[in-house]
């Protein structure tokens, strides 16, 4: 998240630190731990995961949620319909990968879930956290999504 800081604009790294447990993440979106779970199931939501496999959750990955949430609840899109949406996000212009790599990436051929949710093995993400990606931490709000979409697309 940028956060205007005088005269320059800054990222907030409070934003992305991973501090809500799941428990705490679900009270706080008033949804169960078990649709949480469903979430990352589903391919939605990357929690950061202790070593002692507990999940947590930043306030980026609460506004994802809540951005779901909304599209579920006002929108009526399914949990398909947020994955299409997701899968449409041209990552591979977002990281600039070459036509070899596009061509190696089942995340490129895919229109069913987002980049995120693939096996990144032998192609340009592979040394990429996808949870750390650009793909991944910029498209967490939906007017973003949008937008961003409609950028990329008014570039070609």
């Amino acid at each position: 998240m940028l956060v205007n800081n005088g005269n320059r604009m800054e990222t907030d790294d409070r934003f992305e630190e991973p501090v809500y447990p799941i428990s705490v993440a679900a009270k706080l979106l008033s949804i169960s731990v078990h649709t949480l779970r469903m979430y990352e199931r589903e391919s939605l939501i990357i929690p950061f995961k202790k070593e002692s496999k507990h999940r947590l959750y930043s306030k980026s990955d609460l506004e994802r949620l809540g951005c779901i949430r909304r599209a579920i609840n006002e929108h009526k899109i399914s949990i398909a319909g947020i994955r299409t949406i997701y899968s449409l996000i041209p990552c591979w212009k977002i990281v600039n990968c070459s036509e070899g790599d596009r061509n190696n990436c089942s995340a490129y051929a895919s229109h069913s879930k987002p980049c995120w949710s693939f096996n990144h093995k032998n192609n340009f993400c592979e040394s990429r956290e996808c949870r750390e990606c650009t793909i991944y931490k910029d498209f967490n709000e939906c007017k973003e999504i949008k937008e961003s979409i409609k950028d990329l697309v008014s570039l070609t």
